[in-house]
């Protein structure tokens, strides 16, 4: 699983004229199973996607599709983890049982 850490780079404006792009971008890799959460954080200086089920280097490959990484208008910092515990009621990936 990974924890992929959007900031901002271009103005809010730019950002702005792109979010219609980038969330259709986000729909199609949700309908694919690959991002499970995603959001803007606060402050909006970015925003927070969880992804799972695919190698790093896909990751790599679907991330530069992103409306915003092809406008230079984010940095991305990803942070791959192992999920050992999830809380009850969560849709998400089954937890590993390497600790």
């Amino acid at each position: 699983m990974y924890v992929i850490n959007l900031r901002y780079t271009g103005a809010l404006a730019e950002i702005d004229d792109a979010l219609d792009a980038h969330r259709f971008y986000l729909e199609r890799y949700f309908a694919a199973g690959v991002f499970v959460v995603a959001g803007p954080k606060v402050p909006r200086d970015g925003g927070i996607i969880l992804a799972s089920g695919i190698e790093r280097n896909r990751l790599d490959a679907i991330i530069a599709e992103d409306p915003f990484a092809q406008q230079g208008l984010a940095h991305y910092e990803i942070t791959e983890f192992k999920a050992t515990r999830l809380a009850p009621g969560l849709n998400l990936p089954e937890p590993s049982s390497d600790t």
